[in-house]
């Protein structure tokens, strides 16, 4: 009975985020324009060189997708905290990582999805072959949910903080390193592998900052 409550509970609450995200769709469309502007820079201003440009995409668009990500993560919190919905859902018999948990997979199928969809196509200007392009999206695929957990621990951390964007950019860069380095290599089994470990621990840290953060 109790298990069916908290997928009820998670039900609504990732329905809920992604509306509100839909409503706020401009910001969306800006995180998805910043994307591309960055990665289309780069062959902008290079060699047109076609074995370069194969070489540096999968840094490039990794890279990108990044600082993309980061423009949404001091939002994840801050709105209901803002009008005091947070409280009140923390106040709810529901586990608090059931609502972080909800709110990183809204995150991610509200931003990153759309990245790794746009990611082909920007593929496309660094002359990648079709094995190339799908690796690239895989990875994306694979990565970015753990930019999104990573992402929500220093969005909890940096809660009702002044300039908490910018704090919660200079926590969750150097902790994603590992991330970009992999999924630029193409390593999928170790992308895979740091997304199994914040997987396990993120929600928890990011549940637990909340808690530090709200009282």
């Amino acid at each position: 009975m109790k298990s069916a409550s908290y997928f009820v509970m998670f039900r609504w609450l990732l329905w809920r985020e992604v509306v509100l995200a839909w409503r706020r769709k401009s910001d969306v469309l800006s995180m998805l324009a910043f994307f591309v502007i960055i990665a289309s820079l780069f062959p902008l201003g290079m060699d047109p060189d076609s074995r370069l440009l194969r070489t540096i995409a999968p840094g490039v668009v990794w890279v990108s997708a990044l600082l993309a990500s980061i423009l949404g993560l001091g939002r994840l919190f801050a709105s209901d905290f803002a009008d005091g919905t947070l409280e009140q859902l923390m106040i709810t018999p529901q586990p608090l990582i059931l609502i972080v948990t909800g709110k990183i997979l809204a995150q991610w199928l509200v931003t990153g999805v759309p990245l790794v969809l746009i990611s082909p196509l920007l593929g496309l200007q660094f002359d990648l072959a079709p094995g190339g392009t799908r690796m690239l999206a895989v990875s994306l695929l694979t990565g970015i949910p753990v930019l999104n957990l990573i992402g929500a621990i220093g969005s909890a951390l940096t809660l009702g903080i002044r300039s908490g964007g910018l704090i919660v950019t200079l926590i969750v860069l150097p902790l994603c390193v590992p991330v970009l380095v992999f999924g630029a290599g193409g390593n999928l089994s170790l992308v895979g592998a740091v997304l199994a470990l914040t997987l396990v621990f993120a929600p928890w840290a990011a549940a637990a900052a909340l808690k530090i953060s709200v009282e």
